[in-house]
């Protein structure tokens, strides 16, 4: 291979990993891919199609993103938190992102909240909402509560939130929303959070925020527990 051709393949092995990483990554959000499972690099390349190398570079990106990990003499798998793990990461959650909507309210520019809006939208036209049956949002800037941390412009915040825990906390905020009522109530919760940050009211913000993931806090632990108890009679 000259040196061009090398120049070359590489760009186009980096777009292919990272489409093999996104799609991946909706899987695992999704539930495609079950917390606990076990996955191969030949199971994925067979499944998906996907060629071993770009399927690596995925695999190891994921689990920087800690979607999936390492165990001793099993493999990879697609993690699985425990309740009590379940519980600290919903609390951690409450902490800073109602601290996150108050901060908001203080510093978001117009523009900002303008594209709230219109990202809720957005989210209103998908089929899932529409039907009652999830509220799936992708990542980054199409996400509302990504949106929210980046408008606090509290750097700190965001390198927590927004790198650190954020794959995490929307793999479980996607799997255990998506039942009942929950994720029109979300979408609603949506709304009235960037009423009070609209108005520039912090306290009302913080308050908000703070009951929304409180909300979905309840909801992982009624839906952690009926699938302990489905478990446990299939056993």
């Amino acid at each position: 291979m000259t040196l061009a051709q090398l120049e070359t393949s590489i760009p186009e092995a980096r777009t292919l990993a990272e489409r093999v990483f996104q799609q991946l990554q909706d899987a695992i959000v999704r539930g495609e891919l079950a917390p606990g499972s076990k996955i191969t690099e030949p199971g994925l390349s067979k499944e998906y199609g996907i060629s071993r190398g770009p399927l690596r570079e995925a695999m190891r990106r994921l689990e920087a993103h800690r979607l999936i990990e390492r165990v001793p003499h099993v493999g990879a798998r697609v993690v699985k938190l425990s309740m009590q793990e379940l519980l600290e990461l919903f609390d951690v959650r409450e902490a800073l992102e109602s601290m996150a909507a108050r901060l908001a309210a203080e510093h978001m520019t117009a523009a900002e909240i303008a594209g709230l809006r219109k990202l809720l939208a957005m989210h209103e036209r998908q089929s899932d909402l529409k039907k009652g049956e999830a509220y799936f949002q992708r990542e980054g800037d199409l996400d509302f509560h990504y949106r929210i941390v980046q408008g606090s412009h509290n750097r700190m915040l965001v390198t927590m939130l927004c790198d650190d825990l954020y794959y995490l906390v929307r793999l479980y905020r996607t799997q255990f929303s998506a039942t009942g009522s929950r994720p029109q109530r979300a979408f609603v919760e949506h709304h009235r959070i960037v009423d009070a940050i609209e108005a520039g009211d912090a306290e009302l913000s913080e308050l908000l925020m703070r009951r929304h993931v409180s909300a979905s806090r309840a909801n992982v632990v009624d839906r952690y527990a009926a699938t302990l108890r489905q478990t446990s009679k299939s056993t």
